[in-house]
């Protein structure tokens, strides 16, 4: 470690891409960074400052904004500034373990807070009666501060494991930021056990919480069959439905990646990458959209300060007019 701690490790980013294509593709990269920061911040925000929206859903909904925000920001930077200054070089230790800490640490901790979501969608379509007696506020911020510190636990352990091995051969890290997949491969030792721990607490954190969240759904289904005529249970069974999307999107890739990187199946790099891009990214611009702007609390909120400022009501997602012109 006391010679490669400040060594310089590369990011490549997207190999196959042609040079010609560089400027575009950071362009995306700075669209998918500014969209996300401003709508996860406006989430944050909101959630923060009104009133009405300190309930145990929105908390959620802000932790979640949060460690969409934190990801981005230690991650895509980098990225923008190696295709628009060539600065892909990182160094050992101070960024690149730091990356891959904050990335998986980042990773598991939004896993569980879905799943804490579903748990809370759960009691309020079972238990409405009892919903704000058991999910409560205060009950919900400890739940939450327990779960950042629970989520950092292996990644910890993950990069501190990483940084032991010598890596005495390519320093060319083959992904938009340091992630295990991407380091592991130029390690010089045997990562045979590492791989395998990597794998078995990758399906931890994310089977485990994707299990809890089928079976809370499959319940919900049941529950709104049997309460037809609910028309209030068939409305947050609707917002399940839409929440579903961000979930499919979530779960399904991450543990088909992993899942063909242990058998060793193999497929492009570049694909690999963009899948990897996509599936981390894009619910993160559909998270306040899925999560909030389909939410009637939010609307009302967003549509009561869009009347004091500008005279326009937002009713159903639509924007209109207060007034006739």
């Amino acid at each position: 470690m006391a010679n490669q701690s400040d060594a310089m490790f590369i990011l490549i980013g997207f190999p196959g891409l042609p040079e010609m294509y560089h400027t575009v593709v950071s362009f995306v990269l700075f669209v998918v960074y500014v969209v996300a920061l401003s709508a996860n911040s406006a989430v944050i925000l909101l959630v923060i400052w009104k009133e009405p929206l300190h309930q145990p859903m929105y908390i959620l909904i802000g932790n979640l904004s949060l460690s969409d925000i934190l990801f981005d920001t230690i991650t895509l930077p980098k990225m923008i500034a190696k295709y628009w200054f060539g600065a892909g070089a990182m160094t050992f230790s101070a960024a690149c373990m730091f990356q891959l800490f904050c990335v998986h640490y980042l990773g598991s901790l939004d896993s569980f807070i879905i799943m804490f979501m579903a748990l809370d969608r759960y009691v309020a379509i079972s238990r409405p009666l009892r919903y704000s007696a058991i999910m409560t506020k205060r009950r919900t911020v400890i739940i939450c501060i327990l779960l950042w510190v629970f989520a950092s636990l292996f990644s910890l352990v993950n990069a501190t494991w990483h940084a032991q091995f010598p890596y005495c051969g390519s320093r060319k890290v083959n992904n938009c930021f340091c992630v295990n997949m991407a380091v592991m491969v130029l390690a010089c030792g045997d990562i045979s056990l590492l791989k395998q721990t990597v794998y078995y607490f990758a399906m931890v954190a994310l089977l485990g919480p994707l299990c809890y969240i089928v079976l809370s759904y499959i319940l919900i289904i049941v529950k709104v069959r049997s309460s037809a005529r609910n028309e209030s249970l068939h409305k947050a069974f609707y917002t399940c439905v839409t929440h579903l999307f961000i979930i499919t999107m979530y779960y399904g890739p991450r543990v088909f990646v992993y899942t063909a990187y242990q058998v060793n199946l193999v497929f492009g790099l570049d694909f690999s990458i963009l899948l990897l891009f996509l599936y981390t990214y894009l619910p993160h611009i559909l998270n306040p959209i899925i999560y909030c702007l389909r939410t009637q609390e939010i609307r009302q909120v967003i549509g009561r300060a869009l009347r004091r400022k500008f005279g326009l009501n937002i009713k159903d997602g639509v924007m209109q007019l207060d007034y006739e012109p």
